[in-house]
């Protein structure tokens, strides 16, 4: 062919398939171990055959030893083996073995020659009382055992139905539902690592469960007697795992925090707590603020390995327990980790102090008006920080199945694909490649203050111009990395006549605008562009939504044109401009509307009233050309907003008074 395709062929699998079920699953039977494949090696072994082997071997070095010497005294003579020589020396010795046998035989049952007599043990002298005294003693060393623990279990029932204090083994029971628990010697251990959901965190998330003192439980009840039952578990936990973590990004712009996002624990005011050197937590909400913990750190060290590997055009820094990296010009990303145990802590009230103040380390404190502008968004970034390590953790276990069946686990549908359809370098690379977390953290920093500035130009322009009105409709179903707003201009009571609409999609680091006429325009994440074409927009639905009403109101439209090269230079958009005719003809209106001025009327009437027949104009026909054009001061008439105005002005020129 004179196209060749290179086609990967996979080798056929080791271990045979056993077993295809309905839903096309193989199941392939159990590679050997080391004691199978032992014995299964040991039974094509054919040891008469060896043992032949090494007597012949044998029997050919002392005949080629006796060769030699014979040779050394008679050249001419050669020994021949015979070829029965081993049979025969085998019967012989299978012939003796049963005579032996026979003899030994003849021996033991004729009893002519020896008698085989049994050997009389040594007498022991039998002390029967001894060993009932002994055993008396065991059994009662064993009722004794058996009675202290019936009566430690009815005392600690009795003292439990009295005082109702809670259960050991209910509590235990209730803990194993939600935890991993193993019983490794006397102890009870168990794990509270994601390594089942498919983690790869280095760090052990070990506690050890035990009974908590009944004094203590005892005390606990009498001092809150209205409140919960304390729990009869005391779980402990890893020193580096105890107390209050939580991970906090804040957006820096000259120095002013412009939002944080907090990855926080539930395990403050928890029900169930037990007196000690300071008040302990319950054990669910403990395990649940250790759990926070493991994840917060685990989520932290890989954002900081990958910030050190990252090769980015402003280079990241790690810092201690907090991660620097560049947003957009101007606004830095600072990710930190807030580790608290609470050693020290009395309250909760304490702990959030705490937080607070490891946070203004990070930052300054922002206002309180900006922290009620800030809440509104926390929760996304926090889901954010959740579902990025999450997902994460799915790809590591959830792996996408072979194709065909007999392939390896672990490439993609494409990288399977890659062989048979001749992929190249570039696409094999493409393939590869992977979106860290930190970069994934910074591309929805990077769209969260896109939107913000949309929001702030869209926000500020209508604030600033009252007619028409701008409406946004934000998309409510958003990506991280992408939104959608739709702007719609329109004059009050004349929607229905000429509506504007844009469509703007925000990205990352660029703007997406596109316009009522299908022209496609980028923006960068400068505000100052998204300001102009907005502007722009507006003028130009000034002008179509009069040409709309000159329509309805039986007007003419003589002449139009979006870009006028005449006026001075406009520093923003084009000037433009429309000629309108009344229904007699003897009206006429001029509009030029300047980004940078606004909005001028003009209007003439024919006859003209200043025609004088001269020499060289002597026909009268010549005063029905239009006059002069007057201009119209906008702001001393009546109407709601400018289409209004110009309805009402249509219609006194159309009147014929």
């Amino acid at each position: 062919m004179a196209n060749s395709v290179n086609i990967s062929i996979e080798a056929p699998i080791e271990n045979q398939i056993q077993e295809i079920t309905y839903d096309g699953q193989e199941i392939y039977q159990a590679p050997l171990s080391m004691s199978e494949n032992l014995a299964r090696l040991a039974q094509k072994i054919d040891f008469a055959k060896s043992d032949d082997e090494f007597c012949n071997i044998k029997k050919e070095g002392e005949s080629s030893s006796e060769v030699k010497s014979e040779e050394d005294k008679e050249p001419g003579y050669q020994s021949s083996l015979w070829p029965w020589d081993s049979v025969r020396n085998k019967l012989r010795n299978a012939l003796t073995e049963v005579c032996v046998l026979a003899d030994v035989l003849s021996i033991a049952k004729e009893k002519r020659y020896m008698v085989l007599d049994p050997i009389q043990p040594d007498s022991i002298e039998s002390r029967p009382m001894v060993q009932v005294y002994g055993r008396k003693k065991a059994l009662s060393a064993a009722g004794a055992v058996l009675l202290n623990g019936v009566e430690r279990l009815r005392a600690s029932e009795t003292m439990r139905m009295t005082r109702n204090m809670p259960d050991f083994h209910i509590d235990l029971l209730r803990l194993r539902q939600n935890w991993r628990l193993k019983k490794v010697s006397n102890t009870i251990v168990g794990d509270l690592s994601y390594r089942t959901a498919g983690s790869k965190y280095s760090q052990t998330g070990v506690f050890e469960v035990t009974k908590a003192p009944e004094e203590q439980i005892a005390q606990a009840m009498s001092m809150n007697a209205a409140g919960p039952t304390p729990s009869a578990l005391r779980v402990t936990v890893p020193p580096e795992l105890q107390g209050v973590a939580f991970i906090s990004v804040v957006c820096q712009k000259e120095q002013e925090e412009v939002v944080t996002a907090t990855l926080s624990s539930s395990a403050l005011n928890c029900p169930g707590t037990l007196p000690g050197d300071g008040a302990e937590l319950h054990w669910q909400q403990k395990l649940e603020a250790a759990q926070n913990v493991l994840f917060c750190k685990e989520l932290f060290a890989r954002m900081a390995a990958e910030a050190v590997q990252l090769d980015a055009s402003i280079p990241h820094m790690v810092v201690g327990n907090q991660i620097m990296a560049t947003v957009l010009p101007g606004i830095q990303l600072l990710i930190g980790l807030c580790h608290n145990n609470g050693q020290n802590n009395n309250n909760s009230e304490a702990v959030k102090t705490k937080v607070v103040t490891s946070v203004s380390r990070c930052a300054p404190s922002p206002q309180p008006e900006e922290r009620a502008n800030k809440n509104e968004h926390d929760h996304v970034l926090e889901h954010s920080l959740h579902q990025l390590l999450r997902a994460v953790h799915h790809a590591h276990t959830h792996h996408p199945f072979p194709h065909p069946a007999t392939g390896p686990l672990g490439p993609s549908k494409r990288r399977s694909l890659a062989g048979p359809m001749a992929a190249d370098r570039y696409e094999l690379l493409d393939m590869s490649k992977e979106q860290s977390l930190l970069e994934q953290i910074i591309q929805q920093a990077q769209h969260f203050f896109m939107r913000r500035r949309s929001e702030y130009v869209l926000d500020t322009i209508a604030k600033e111009v009252k007619d028409p009105l701008i409406v946004s409709h934000w998309n409510a179903l958003n990506s991280p990395t992408q939104s959608c707003v739709k702007i719609n201009i329109m004059a009050y009571g004349y929607d229905a006549v000429c509506r504007t609409s844009l469509v703007v999609h925000v990205g990352e680091k660029t703007l997406k605008c596109i316009c009522r006429d299908g022209k496609v325009r980028h923006l960068s994440y400068e505000l100052q562009e998204l300001r102009d074409l907005i502007y722009c927009q507006i003028y130009q639905h000034q002008m179509t939504a009069v040409q709309a009403v000159g329509r309805c109101m039986g007007w003419q439209l003589l002449a139009s044109s979006s870009h006028l090269g005449s006026g001075p230079v406009e520093p923003l958009g084009n000037a433009s401009s429309c000629l309108l005719a009344s229904p007699n003809g003897d009206r006429m209106i001029a509009i030029r509307c300047e980004p940078s001025v606004g909005i001028q009327v003009f209007i003439a009437q024919s006859p003209r009233k200043d025609f004088f027949v001269s020499e060289l104009v002597q026909d009268k026909k010549w005063e029905n050309l239009g006059g002069a054009f007057k201009e119209v001061k906008l702001e001393k008439m009546e109407g709601k907003n400018f289409l209004n105005k110009m309805e009402l002005l249509m219609a006194c020129l159309s009147s014929p008074s």
